[in-house]
């Protein structure tokens, strides 16, 4: 009797936890279908001016991926530069909720965050494979999440338009006396150490560029390259068209994400979203190298004037860029780390580059 006693215990006991483990199944499975029913529906403002050559389709394009790879269980809306919000005001926007995800140029907003400055582009730092490997393999990705972690958002390169052009200027460069008194457009890093060169900088929304240089209340402006800048006209209000890009060797676009709205979505539209953003820095990468290549074609034939800058004012530029990183990194501990971080990257990989890059584009 005892052991009829044990055996019923243990198939009652036995039978509970299989029902228990059902039941637990149903709930798992049920909740799978839940997420999978539910659709998110996301407003993304940009600093870009509407459907604008490379930055604004690019944000364009990678809503449709969004969609297409969700199945439309995340959708997302973009705005141009001031349809929500204005240009300039994208990462207050994300931070504070108003839109669930941003697209931007991380310099834009280095009175709320100096350390940003670093994520979009350093006078004569790293390239544009060099950058996102620093960010993905070299420790730059948890430097940048550390940085814009206090304000509730999460940041992914999302573009890069490669090597910029030096600008558009109304006067030539032929010494640094040349640079005093130049009132130029130039954000974040090259725009200091401009300044500290005797230049007066002013940072304008790519809206407000082509009148401020038409009218003269700029003197001289940077924007992207030549495929944007064909875009705008600019060869219209500048006679001449400067290189090297040395303010800008590569520049960063990022995805600004709210992170409770990323922490709201499932696991596999998180995923989602993070691989879309990838292949959209891909997918730019190789919109700039084909389209600059047409477009500077198309000025030259429109008479733009191409000038180098002179050694002697590259020069001045780069020692006085390393003054500005220096003071940038000692405002805090935090830069400190990021640009030590940066600096041991680009020394380890330049070598390599030296034999291999460089040699090859001096024999072509």
């Amino acid at each position: 009797m005892n052991r009829r006693f044990l055996f019923g215990t243990a198939a009652a006991l036995l039978a509970a936890i299989g029902l228990a483990g059902c039941k637990d199944d149903k709930v798992s499975t049920e909740q799978a279908a839940t997420e999978q029913a539910q659709r998110y529906e996301w407003k993304m403002v940009t600093a870009w001016p509407k459907n604008f050559p490379g930055l604004g389709t690019a944000a364009e394009r990678l809503a449709e991926r969004v969609s297409a790879m969700s199945d439309g269980r995340l959708t997302i809306k973009v705005y141009a530069g001031g349809e929500l919000v204005p240009p300039l005001e994208v990462f207050d926007a994300v931070s504070r909720g108003t839109a669930e995800i941003g697209h931007g140029a991380a310099y834009y907003w280095k009175g709320k965050v100096a350390a940003a400055q670093f994520f979009t582009a350093v006078p004569f730092g790293l390239s544009t494979p060099e950058m996102n490997a620093w960010l993905s393999k070299g420790g730059g990705q948890a430097l940048w999440d550390e940085a814009y972690a206090p304000h509730g958002v999460k940041p992914l390169a999302v573009g890069n338009t490669g090597m910029q052009m030096g600008g558009w200027y109304n006067k030539e460069i032929n010494s640094l006396d040349d640079l005093k008194g130049l009132k130029i457009r130039m954000p974040g890093l090259g725009g200091e150490v401009l300044g500290r060169l005797g230049a007066t900088t002013v940072n304008l929304p790519g809206g407000e560029i082509f009148t401020a240089l038409q009218t003269n209340a700029i003197d001289a402006t940077d924007w992207v390259s030549p495929y944007n800048d064909l875009a705008f006209g600019l060869h219209k209000a500048a006679k001449f068209y400067y290189y090297p890009g040395w303010q800008e060797p590569q520049a960063v676009l990022e995805l600004l994400i709210n992170q409770k709205a990323l922490d709201s979505l499932p696991a596999d539209l998180q995923a989602i979203l993070t691989e879309a953003a990838r292949a959209a820095n891909q997918d730019m990468m190789d919109d700039y190298v084909y389209h600059n290549a047409l477009a500077l074609d198309q000025l030259k034939q429109q008479g733009t004037l191409l000038k180098r800058f002179p050694d002697e004012v590259l020069q001045a530029m780069q020692l006085q860029a390393e003054v500005v990183l220096g003071e940038l990194a000692a405002q805090s501990e935090l830069n400190g780390r990021i640009w030590a971080s940066m600096k041991a990257f680009q020394a380890q990989v330049s070598q390599m580059h030296q034999l291999s890059e460089k040699e090859l584009y001096n024999w072509r």
